[in-house]
């Protein structure tokens, strides 16, 4: 009975192939480099756009200041385009122009309002991409009235 057992079992020389193909399919040696390989640039990535995405809506905040800063200075009784179109320059050199470049401002004023627009580019932060920034900014001159022509 004995040898009719060790005929139907596994010699230990024959499964030796066996363990050592399993053992290798088991293997997971490499994998954290291969995941490593395809995450990390998505992450970073990731992390770029949303870098550009709060620099543009920096930029796109300082235009905004900038026109109504502007528009104060060109509705006010005696204001001219001239003059807001100075003044919105001059608030943009105090901001700097780290974040909102290639700036073009236009200051327009007729005679019941004024209006400025503020246009640029934010500066980029991904490589190629280079996103538009305008505000605009429009409003009814200030007339004085005397307190006798005051209207209610």
């Amino acid at each position: 009975m004995a040898a009719s057992a060790a005929l139907h079992r596994p010699h230990r020389d024959d499964l030796a192939p066996r363990r050592r193909l399993l053992d290798r399919a088991r293997d997971d040696r490499g994998t954290v480099t291969t995941e490593m390989v395809l995450v990390l640039p998505l992450l970073f990535t990731l992390v770029l756009v949303i870098a550009q995405v709060t620099v543009w809506a920096h930029a796109t905040h300082m235009a905004q200041a900038t026109a109504s800063h502007a528009l104060s200075a060109t509705r006010v009784e005696g204001g001219t385009a001239q003059s807001g179109r100075s003044d919105a320059q001059q608030i943009l050199d105090q901001l700097g122009h780290g974040l909102l470049r290639g700036t073009h401002i236009n200051v327009t004023r007729d005679a019941e309002s004024a209006s400025v627009r503020v246009e640029g580019t934010a500066t980029s932060v991904v490589p190629f991409l280079h996103l538009p920034v305008h505000a605009e900014a429009v409003g009814p001159l200030e007339k004085f009235h005397p307190a006798d022509q005051a209207t209610p």
